[in-house]
């Protein structure tokens, strides 16, 4: 845990160390080889944002294969983005983190099940998965379940649960989430709300936000309009598994 610590430290320049890779990598490479899974995953990080992927997926599978859904999740990802991709590998492995409850791990089993890659498709299965994580907080899911709910798409289509996921997935920073919520509020009449979700999405770069908010911006008087915009400059995303 100590090399662990200090091999954080170096990464982002914390604790009154200035950010070094090198070190960073010795540090975690000396935990992981005292048995430290988190250290072997956090190791694996390293090597992957250097471009060596080969060691990455080495010391993932040694996470993986002790049980740490961390290390399960990165391998199966891991397994997707090679040359050559070994779908069937990954999908083992995020089947195995996300049975383990890893958020991030039940995403992307579901966008395996979803697109058919590694395993048949099954709209349902995949929705099944995306709502799990979506219950436990990851944003990217909370998304995707908004859109099944919106097209019924593995789930009973259905207005209310998708205004409710698209709304949590806006809150918490998604920017796709916030210009589609903040459409929905147009067509609901809600303009002021709809502004500050459509400008917090153009900050974010959807471009398509832009438009729209302007047009509303003609319909607001100019108190409604400064108010959104300080709404818009004081937001804060909510907390997130992402």
């Amino acid at each position: 845990m100590l090399f662990l610590k200090w091999g954080k430290r170096f990464k982002h320049g914390r604790g009154g160390v200035k950010a070094n890779v090198d070190k960073a990598l010795d540090s975690f490479l000396k935990g992981a080889a005292l048995g430290s899974t988190l250290a072997m995953v956090d190791a694996g990080l390293l090597y992957w944002e250097l471009g060596n992927q080969d060691e990455a997926i080495v010391l993932y599978l040694k996470a993986a294969e002790l049980g740490d859904p961390s290390g399960q999740c990165n391998l199966g990802i891991s397994y997707l983005q090679v040359e050559p991709a070994k779908p069937e590998e990954s999908v083992k492995w995020l089947s195995r983190a996300s049975i383990a409850s890893h958020v991030r791990a039940q995403y992307q089993l579901g966008l395996c099940l979803r697109n058919g890659r590694g395993i048949g498709r099954n709209l349902q299965e995949a929705a099944r998965w995306y709502l799990k994580a979506a219950m436990g907080g990851y944003v990217r899911a909370m998304y995707n379940v908004a859109i099944c709910y919106s097209v019924g798409e593995g789930l009973t289509r259905s207005h209310r649960q998708a205004k409710k996921w698209m709304k949590r997935a806006a809150d918490r920073g998604h920017s796709k989430a916030q210009f589609e919520h903040g459409l929905g509020l147009f067509s609901e009449g809600e303009l002021l709300k709809a502004v500050v979700y459509l400008e917090l999405a153009t900050r974010a770069g959807e471009t398509e936000a832009l438009h729209v908010k302007n047009v509303i911006l003609q319909l607001l008087t100019a108190p409604s309009r400064d108010h959104a915009m300080y709404l818009a400059d004081n937001w804060r995303a909510l907390p997130s598994t992402q």
